[in-house]
Parts: structure tokens; C-alpha cells; sequence
């Protein structure tokens, strides 16, 4: 090769490492530090690619292995992440340097991965040499304390999350029903003094939606209790608002209105954010999962219990149905892709939606 040939075969190979190199930084910055969701293409490769073997090896097991399983999935994605960015820092800057100086690929190693990781043993004594060692552990040093600070911001909010979670059990059940919700707002007199209780869903959701999708990671997260579930709950508290305005005798609150809304309009976001189907615009009258025969027979039981319902049942049924198809599609998609506990009403419908998808 002459010297104008290779001058531009060095020039190609360096830009290539440029590029590598750069996008690698932007994909850490989208992932570690800008506060909004964005979905990253490293990201997503990297997720897909483990869950697709974790969900291989639990296609066929049960539950509890499935829980036991798929609750390290995104703990080793997290593990894995960083290591995989540096590994593209090593291999970028693996072409700069042979751009500078052709070599090896052992000594081009070596120099890229002590530059890398501080290490030092490996030096080249020339000012662009230097530059780029400089440069490339410095930008190791950052990696490191983006994930530092990343994690604890993770789990800060997943302890939020999950918090809620079990208040929200001791007042609906294990696995939460719209019936033991009821039954028991009831007993304790509390059914007509619940704004409290929607308001707080209500600032949940918003932190759900936030945190979500800028940390789409606790998406995946499972509860510390096998048959708790982030997604099971929030179904559960829109579909125990829905029944109460619907269904349940006592005066309007339209708290609970405004946490149905807070609630899907979240659950749409963190939908879209994954790419999962759902209708953004639902009109009343479209079919939802949720059988007359099932809402009749939570309006019996409740209405055994002394619990006052409405008289006109079909308006009931109507109302209700307008009210979950507002998230009905969209609450068994998520349910679907954490492979959520079961739940009436939710996960026990979002199973057979998983095996359609994945012909299991």
C-alpha cells in the first residue's frame, strides 16, 4: 500500500474509533444522566439480548422459579452495562492509537486497557499518545461515577415504589381484588372518605411515570415479596376507583376520577417508552378483558356484605367498562412484560396475552 493509501486507510480507522467512542458517551449519557426518557439503542441491545436468554430458560418453569429467576435479570443487566461501555471505550480507543502508530493488536490492547482502567504499565512517550491516554482514563474515571450515582437513585425510587406497594396490600389484599379493597374500605367506614387514598395514588403515578422511563431499568425490578408487583397494584387501585364510581353507592369523588387518568396516562408513557402496543384513544364502548359475568359476581359478593351498589346494574357495567378500557389493553401489556404475579383481573389475563405473543 502506498503512502497516500495508507494515510487515508489510518484516517477511515480513526474516525471509526471516533464515532465509537462518542456514541458510546452519548449512549451513557442518555442512559446515566439525562433526566427524561429516552429510549437508547445500547441500552435496549443490551436488555433484549439477556432477557431473551432469561426468558428462554423460565418458558416452561413455574412461577416461583420464574420469580426466583427473572428477579436477577435486571441486576445483571445493570452489572453488565458498564462493563460492556468500556469495553467499546477500549476498542474505540484501540483504533486511535493504531491510527497514530500502527502495532500489534496484543500491544495495542494493552495500551488502550491500561489507559482504560489507570493502570499505567503501558505508555507510549509521544504528545498525541499521551493526549489519548489522558483522555481515555479520564473518561473511565466518569463512567465509573455515573453508575455510583446512578444506582442509588434507582433504588431510592424503587424503594418509593415498593413501599406503596405494601400499604397498598394491606388495604386490597394478596393478591390485591377489587372485592377485598371494597369489602374492607367498608368495614372500617372508610368507602366515602377515600380522597386521601387518591391522592396519594395520584402522586404516585406521576413519580411511576418518571421514574420509569428515565430509569427504565425498576420497570423490570420485582417486588422483594414473590407475589407483590408494582404493575398488579396500580391495576388494582384504578380498577378499585373505577368499581367505586361505577358501581358503589356513595357520593361522587372525583379524586378517584383524576387517579384513574394520572394512572393510565402513566402507564401509556412507560408503554410507549418500550414500544408496546395499546390504543391511545379508546372510545367506550370497545370490549375489555373484563367480563359482565366477573363484575357481577365481585357486585354480589359485595353486595352480601351490606356493601350499598347502585340499583341500575347495567349502568354500573357500562360506567365500569368506560372506565377500563381506558387502560385495560395497556395494563395487561405491562403485565405481560414483567411476567407480573398473578392477579384478578390483571396478570391471570395477561398470561394467556404472553403466550399469543411468544407462541408458548
Amino acid at each position: 500500500m502506498n503512502s497516500t493509501g495508507m494515510i487515508v486507510w489510518r484516517t477511515a480507522v480513526f474516525l471509526i474509533g471516533l464515532f465509537i467512542i462518542s456514541g458510546t458517551l452519548i449512549a451513557a449519557i442518555k442512559t446515566f444522566i439525562l433526566p427524561r426518557g429516552v429510549n437508547v439503542w445500547l441500552t435496549r441491545v443490551v436488555f433484549r439480548a439477556i432477557g431473551f436468554f432469561f426468558r428462554l430458560r423460565v418458558k416452561r418453569a413455574t412461577y416461583e422459579d420464574r420469580d426466583r429467576i427473572m428477579a436477577f435479570f435486571p441486576p445483571l443487566a445493570l452489572f453488565l452495562m458498564p462493563m460492556i461501555l468500556l469495553v467499546l471505550i477500549l476498542l474505540g480507543y484501540m483504533l486511535l492509537f493504531w491510527a497514530l502508530a500502527p502495532r500489534p493488536f496484543p500491544e495495542l490492547f494493552f495500551l488502550s486497557g491500561s489507559s482504560l482502567l489507570t493502570l499505567g504499565y503501558a505508555s507510549v512517550n509521544t504528545t498525541a499518545s499521551k493526549l489519548l491516554e489522558f483522555s481515555e482514563a479520564m473518561i473511565g474515571l466518569v463512567l465509573i461515577a455515573m453508575l455510583i450515582a446512578y444506582l442509588p437513585t434507582m433504588y431510592s425510587a424503587f424503594s418509593r415504589r415498593e413501599t406503596a406497594v405494601v400499604l397498598w396490600e394491606a388495604r386490597a389484599g394478596s393478591p390485591p381484588t377489587v372485592a377485598e379493597m371494597v369489602s374492607r374500605s367498608y368495614r372500617t367506614g372508610e368507602l366515602e372518605r377515600l380522597r386521601d387514598v387518591w391522592l396519594f395514588w395520584q402522586t404516585w403515578f406521576a413519580e411511576l411515570e418518571e421514574s420509569h422511563t428515565s430509569l427504565s431499568p425498576l420497570v423490570f425490578f420485582r417486588s422483594p415479596q414473590a407475589q407483590r408487583s408494582w404493575i398488579t397494584a396500580a391495576g388494582n387501585v384504578m380498577d378499585s376507583a373505577a368499581f367505586i364510581l361505577s358501581a358503589v353507592d356513595v357520593p361522587f369523588n372525583p379524586q378517584a376520577a383524576f387517579c384513574i387518568r394520572a394512572g393510565f396516562l402513566a402507564l401509556r408513557q412507560i408503554a410507549d417508552f418500550f414500544g408496546l402496543p395499546h390504543e391511545s384513544n379508546p372510545v367506550p364502548d370497545m370490549p375489555i378483558s373484563i367480563s359482565r359475568y366477573e363484575f357481577d359476581k365481585v357486585c354480589d359478593r359485595l353486595a352480601a356484605q351490606g356493601v350499598p351498589l347502585k340499583a341500575n346494574r347495567e349502568q354500573a357495567w357500562r360506567d365500569f367498562a368506560g372506565w377500563r378500557v381506558n387502560y385495560d389493553d395497556v395494563l395487561l401489556a405491562l403485565a405481560a412484560l414483567t411476567i407480573a404475579p398473578y392477579a384478578p383481573w390483571i396478570s391471570d389475563r395477561s398470561a394467556l396475552q404472553r403466550k399469543k405473543e411468544t407462541g408458548d
